[in-house]
């Protein structure tokens, strides 16, 4: 059976999850995935929050009103304050907050009015480990901005961030039941990626490293389109997968590895079951697809810079590693490779040993049954070495030592397919282990997210066994002595957890229709 046709089965092959059909299954999943991302939610304040904010606040770039509040906002004369990254997150987060904004500007206002009454004019103490977060507190609270941010974090988190990484879950389903032929086990290997990977904890705020290596994904899905679906033409799947790798470098300059990785992908898969000139124009309606977000970005640029093709980083005054190579990024270093890979405070298989399995994938992916054809493996292992390299070039991944796995994100769904599969030949004693330990270390991860320890990860999973589960969320709120009147040791997550429980429960019972009936035959 050749890769072309290992896949293109008919669809009553697949085993469905019980008594669900494959789209209810999706949906159910969907829903899952977003309130558990929702519930670890985190108040992290990151720098595409703010134009976010100037976005849904006055439709502007500009973020002057929130000048000093964080390191990678800037001033260019003329131009005004900015941040230094591409904006593709911040644009998208703002949706949701203008559509906040008439709950939030309420509450903010009615926050400041009692302030004001009160007579206070000194922010409460902040008990934070960390000086910068007091400090950060105390600035913002002070200008009146620390509602303002706690809540359209959590908007921007809830209503972008979390349902973008359940809908790529999804994906990662559909994908792994025409690997597995199963919806069952494609189900149980999903939610694996949502809970058993750094997924979980990247979700939990606003992210865009992982958001653009999701958004590449699913345009990699179309363009794969295991099902051998006719529903969309193939020139538009690979219009779909430009306009993906496009908005990849819209998020972030290093999404240009992704697109150039796509854009060869799709080539090599066309000349595959076509002629050269055939895999040329499929490779145009690539281009054309990258058109719009890569000109949304220079339109950007202009706006903010003045200037369409340089980077926002090329105006940012110096900063620390910035001096080395071109504002920090020059030739890959060794000592970079190795941190990037098994640091132990942000290394990716040792945020994730899970990963590892994907690099025996070519020596077991041999013979059927639950295979990926050739190209796609080769594809996911050869976009991990061009990400792997191109980041060890830049000295700013030495900065991750107080952030945890950030810069290799956009390469979890496409190491997890490889991987799934490897794991899926073990015995199911093995399976079962090492799902429970990728999930165990997850989700410790997610719930202290503190790796800037002599233990890096290990500490978060020491935390947890030692010191009980707990929550970002209601961490940061302790610290604030919120509930210090009724609740001296701080606030138990377990209701919160109980409460999802339901949730959850609530959502996979079964259709009305296939329900027991209460009555007795006779």
């Amino acid at each position: 059976m050749t890769d072309h046709t290992a896949t293109n089965l008919n669809e009553d092959q697949i085993t469905t999850l019980g008594r669900f059909t494959t789209g209810q299954t999706a949906m159910r999943l969907f829903l899952t995935t977003w309130i558990i991302f929702t519930l670890h939610f985190t108040t992290n304040i990151v720098r595409e929050i703010y134009p976010a904010l100037a976005l849904g606040d006055h439709l502007s770039f500009r973020v002057d009103e929130y000048a000093n509040m964080h390191p990678d906002l800037f001033e260019k004369e003329g131009y005004g304050w900015h941040i230094g990254n591409n904006p593709g997150a911040s644009m998208l987060a703002a949706i949701p907050y203008a559509l906040a904004r008439p709950v939030i500007d309420p509450l903010v206002q009615h926050v400041l009015d009692t302030r004001a009454k009160s007579g206070q004019t000194e922010p409460p103490a902040y008990d934070s480990p960390w000086p910068m977060a007091q400090y950060f507190y105390a600035e913002s609270w002070r200008r009146g901005f620390d509602v303002k941010f706690a809540l359209a974090a959590f908007v921007m988190q809830a209503f972008c961030m979390a349902p973008s990484s359940a809908l790529a879950v999804v994906v990662m389903f559909f994908l792994l039941r025409h690997v597995f032929r199963s919806d069952r086990t494609a189900f149980w290997f999903a939610m694996l990626y949502a809970v058993g990977t750094p997924v979980l904890f990247r979700t939990a705020f606003l992210n865009h490293n992982l958001m653009l290596g999701h958004i590449v994904f699913m345009g990699f899905a179309a363009m794969w389109n295991p099902t051998g679906s006719d529903r969309w033409s193939s020139h538009t799947r690979h219009l779909l997968g430009g306009l993906a790798g496009g908005t990849a470098i819209l998020f972030d300059y290093s999404g240009v590895i992704l697109l150039l990785g796509l854009f060869i992908y799709g080539l090599a898969k066309r000349l595959q079951v076509a002629t050269p000139a055939d895999a040329f124009r499929h490779g145009c309606w690539y281009v054309l697809g990258t058109l719009a977000p890569v000109g949304l970005l220079m339109w950007y640029q202009w706006r903010a810079f003045g200037h369409p093709v340089y980077p926002g980083q090329h105006w940012m005054p110096p900063v620390q590693w910035s001096e080395r190579g071109y504002q920090g990024y020059g030739p890959p270093q060794l000592e970079l490779l190795w941190m990037l890979a098994f640091d132990h405070r942000f290394g990716l298989f040792v945020s994730c040993p899970l990963m590892l399995l994907a690099l025996a994938a070519p020596f077991t992916n041999r013979s059927a049954p639950h295979r990926m054809p050739t190209i796609e493996l080769l594809f996911t292992l050869l976009l991990l070495l061009a990400l792997w390299v191109f980041f060890s070039g830049s000295n700013y991944t030495r900065l991750q030592f107080n952030t945890g796995i950030r810069y290799m994100a956009p390469i979890f769904p496409f190491l997890f397919l490889p991987a799934a599969i490897v794991l899926k030949r073990l015995p199911k004693g093995v399976i079962c282990l090492i799902a429970v330990l990728a999930v165990t270390q997850s989700w410790a991860l997610a719930m202290h997210r503190n790796v800037e320890h002599p233990l890096g990860m290990l500490n978060p999973i020491l935390h947890v066994l030692w010191g009980g589960f707990e929550l970002p969320i209601l961490t940061r709120l302790s610290r604030m002595g919120m509930f210090e009147q009724f609740f001296p040791y701080g606030p138990s997550p377990l209701p919160l957890f109980v409460l999802t429980a339901v949730l959850v429960g609530v959502i996979w019972l079964p259709p009305r229709s296939q329900r027991p009936s209460n009555s007795i035959d006779t």
